[in-house]
């Protein structure tokens, strides 16, 4: 029977060189969270199906990777973190103290039509403050944002955050008098605008209780372009006040160059209840980058109280993609400080000593046992990234001494064994 050597399709699999280019990526994550005071957290891949199972026709209730266990039990390959988060929380709620400021960067699956920059599994840095409720929340999770963003390159030539409100959006629908209760289902609808043809959206608005008339009023509102657009047709609103506010303050920050206001940004998750996010790439592609918003219902939902909350989550995907293009993947070379090249079975024991001596003080150290050829063992150590090789050869040996090879200048010398600790990487 043959079997496929290809990974599950929309998987991957990281050779080196490829995990050398995703803990860059993940280190920048830890960092800038870590810069402002984030904790990390974590929780299993596997969770109970019901929490994910949601009302409004979430896109992500049909996406997932679900199936019964051997105890009968409904059980799903987790397809984004907030829900674990959210679960979290609430198991602890009375001894946590508030607010919380988390993150993590767990995998995430979801069953959905693979297009570029989107696969089946993909990392996701989450970053979550609960129990803020002030605006200050939304700044400083973008402005967290936006740091690691700056840390890999990107300015505002090269990316925007799109800002809108989900308050104004329940306004709008209000204002046309579209069903109330059906709001949720309607957003989630709006968010696929991008992604169907316009008569394939005015199908599925109408679905959810749109007539013509109010799709036609709901599509005036998603073409304007600024907040004094909406507020001369729909007039003052909690939302544009709070949205006026969210702008102010990023400029205040230094980070207005980066924002803007975008009345089509809806976010396809129905929890988020306030600001929502979406970082695109300024280029032509508008590519939703990552996104994220204010959810301050969602631990209720699980039977818990309303507890404030904003969060984002970023996937590793599309922003390495856009580097890519943007050229600014850092060159990552495989770098060891020494390659301990035995010429025999009777330098061995020797290489072993010397070896884990350098480990112990904290060096990087590969050993070659293979005993090739003198030149062949020296390109072995080339590819490795070695900048310095240790030549145990017989007569050397014998004497306490190695040849020490400088792997960047060619450049060779002989030094005493005891004297090797002592030796600089470059």
């Amino acid at each position: 029977m043959s079997i496929s050597l290809q990974p599950v399709k929309g998987t991957r699999d990281f050779y080196p060189d490829d995990m050398r280019l995703r803990n860059w990526l993940f280190d920048i994550w830890r960092n800038a969270s870590r810069r402002f005071g984030f904790e990390e957290y974590d929780a299993c891949v596997l969770e109970s199906e019901e929490l994910y199972i949601r009302k409004a026709g979430d896109e992500i209730t049909g996406q997932l990777y679900n199936f019964e266990d051997k105890g009968g039990r409904r059980i799903a390959l987790r397809p984004e973190m907030t829900p674990s988060l959210a679960r979290l929380v609430l198991q602890r709620q009375s001894s946590l103290t508030f607010p919380l400021k988390w993150f993590s960067i767990p995998q995430c699956f979801r069953y959905e039509r693979m297009t570029r920059g989107r696969r089946r599994e993909h990392f996701q840095w989450n970053a979550d403050i609960v129990g803020q409720p002030d605006q200050m929340a939304e700044l400083e999770a973008l402005s967290l944002l936006l740091t690691a963003m700056r840390m890999m390159g990107l300015g505002p030539e090269h990316i925007r955050v799109h800002v809108n409100d989900r308050r104004l959006l329940d306004a709008i629908l209000d204002h046309i008098q579209a069903p109330r209760e059906n709001h949720l289902a309607v957003m989630v609808v709006m968010d696929k605008r991008d992604k169907i043809t316009p008569e394939e959206l005015n199908r599925l608005l109408e679905e959810q209780g749109l007539s013509p008339e109010m799709t036609a009023r709901l599509n005036t509102f998603l073409a304007m372009r600024s907040l004094d657009e909406v507020l001369a047709e729909l007039g003052e609103c909690e939302a544009i006040a709070s949205l006026r506010t969210l702008l102010e303050r990023l400029e205040q920050s230094g980070l207005g160059g980066y924002a803007r206001f975008d009345i089509t940004v809806v976010r396809g998750l129905s929890y988020y209840t306030g600001t929502v996010f979406e970082v695109r790439d300024a280029g032509a592609s508008l590519r939703a980058i990552c996104g994220g918003g204010r959810y301050d219902s969602l631990l209720s939902t699980f039977g818990g109280q309303d507890v404030p909350a904003v969060g984002f989550g970023f996937g590793d995907v599309v922003i390495l993609e856009l580097l890519s293009d943007l050229g600014l993947l850092p060159q990552l070379d495989r770098e060891l400080e020494f390659a301990v090249i035995p010429f025999s079975q009777n330098e061995a024991p020797l290489a072993l000593q010397i070896a884990q001596g350098l480990r112990e003080q904290g060096r990087t150290v590969s050993t070659d046992f293979s005993y090739r050829k003198l030149k062949k063992a020296l390109q072995r150590a080339d590819a490795t990234g070695a900048l310095k090789a240790l030549l145990l050869l017989p007569d050397e040996a014998a004497q306490g001494l190695a040849v020490l090879r400088d792997m960047k200048t060619r450049t060779e010398e002989t030094v005493p064994l005891a004297g090797i600790m002592e030796q600089k990487a470059d």
